[in-house]
């Protein structure tokens, strides 16, 4: 669990994950919400996923490339 911490991308992702679901719950119980909040926690939400998921491809072919040599 910890080793994912020490991968840049996967803390800069998990950082917007966590930024979209604040959006998010900020949209849900506020009176006046604008479309900007909501469109902002949606790409923030969309490119903190793919950096969690970016540190795990790179991972893929870092071990496949140790066990081809």
């Amino acid at each position: 669990m910890y080793k994912k911490f020490k991968q840049l991308s996967f803390v800069i992702g998990l950082f917007f994950f966590i930024v979209s679901l604040i959006l998010f719950v900020h949209i849900l119980f506020s009176d006046s919400t604008g479309k900007i909040n909501f469109y902002t926690a949606i790409v923030f939400f969309i490119f903190g996923i793919a950096m969690m998921a970016a540190r795990d491809s790179e991972k893929e072919k870092t071990e496949s490339k140790i066990k081809n040599t």
